[in-house]
């Protein structure tokens, strides 16, 4: 009898394990499975497990091409199984072409005078996965906000940032999914940084990678009326379930979508970016809509420094400015009360009414 061994997490059973076990078992005749134990999995990878050892044990022996399960305890990296590695001496260790710990298996499999066998790659009958990417969709929330940005926009951007400077930004609801997405894309609400969490990601590193800032996806996992701190990584400094914004929020379509990472580099006026943000930040601080407002008024005034188009006039309205970098994409309205917010999203087809969205949970 040919002895086949195989290890590994397998924490989530998926098809790829299933087409590894297989061809794991057409080397011998008899195919025993090791899997790290949740003590394992937690010390070498700070996860959790997704199930209790003993019923991912029973799932494994339920396979018909698997012999044995062993459940793995050892400290060592790599060589969990160590010990049933070397009571039970197999004639046979596979592993797969991405093996991190072949060195190891290696020196293992000469110690007992055991094949170490490396299987190829094979032409999967599924779209791959990895365990990792399993745990991520699992953890990912069914629906998220997007947000707009009151003051400080382009000082999170790391080669942007100004030590003294704040971004102000919130939120918002209706909320969005992978499967319902109720506002126009590209259009300056941070909708990457929403896809990014609804794929089980936090998007800051994907968003800084792009050459663009770190606010969309901050609020968006955060949640929140947030004042941020400039700089080359996210820092909170004040968090509101922004209630003052109540009722005094709207959104208008400009009709053109618009592209952040193509302006993040232009000139711009960045001292006066700062000062806006410092009123912004006083308005949240105090809780005072006036005083938020001039900081929505001060970043308009950069705007339309920069070459953006004038945004229509609304009755009540205390202040407006792109929710983007511009040139595009939604703009945000911010109204002295309900009725006078509810009367624009009621006059105009491109408007709509939002809120704040803040989770504490």
């Amino acid at each position: 009898m040919r002895h086949i061994f195989v290890s590994g997490c397998y924490d989530i059973i998926h098809a790829g394990h299933v087409q590894f076990f297989r061809e794991a078992k057409e080397l011998g005749d008899f195919l025993t499975v090791s899997f790290a134990s949740s003590e394992v999995l937690w010390a070498h990878k700070q996860r959790r497990s997704s199930l209790p050892d003993e019923h991912k044990k029973g799932i494994l022996e339920a396979l018909n091409m698997v012999d044995q399960v062993v459940i793995g305890t050892g400290t060592e990296h790599g060589l969990d199984f160590l010990e049933d590695f070397r009571r039970l001496r197999p004639d046979v260790l596979a592993v797969t072409e991405d093996d991190q710990y072949g060195d190891k298996k290696r020196a293992l499999c000469a110690e007992i005078g055991a094949e170490y066998i490396v299987l190829p790659k094979t032409p999967p009958k599924y779209e791959p996965v990895s365990t990792s990417q399993l745990v991520k969709w699992i953890r990912a929330p069914k629906d998220a906000p997007l947000r707009v940005d009151f003051a400080g926009g382009w000082l999170d951007v790391p080669r942007h940032a100004r030590p003294g400077g704040f971004i102000v930004n919130c939120a918002i609801q209706p909320r969005v999914s992978l499967r319902d997405w109720g506002y126009e894309r590209n259009a300056g609400l941070g909708g990457s940084g929403a896809w990014s969490l609804l794929n089980g990601n936090t998007g800051i590193d994907d968003e800084i990678g792009l050459g663009v800032g770190w606010q969309d996806p901050a609020v968006i996992r955060e949640t929140g009326l947030c004042i941020w701190r400039s700089g080359a990584r996210p820092s909170l400094e004040l968090k509101t379930d922004g209630s003052m914004l109540q009722g005094h929020m709207a959104l208008w379509w400009t009709g053109t979508s618009h592209d952040t990472p193509g302006m993040v580099d232009q000139l711009r006026d960045y001292a006066a970016i700062e000062a806006a943000s410092h009123i912004a930040r006083e308005g949240v601080i105090k809780g005072d809509i006036q005083i938020l407002a001039q900081g929505i008024t001060a970043s308009y005034a950069i705007q339309l420094a920069e070459g953006m188009n004038p945004l229509p006039e609304a009755a009540g309205s205390l202040g407006r400015k792109y929710s983007g970098g511009g040139f595009g994409g939604y703009a945000l309205y911010l109204f002295e009360s309900t009725d006078a917010r509810n009367a624009f999203v009621k006059g105009d087809d491109a408007a709509r009414e939002i809120e704040p969205y803040s989770n504490w949970e």
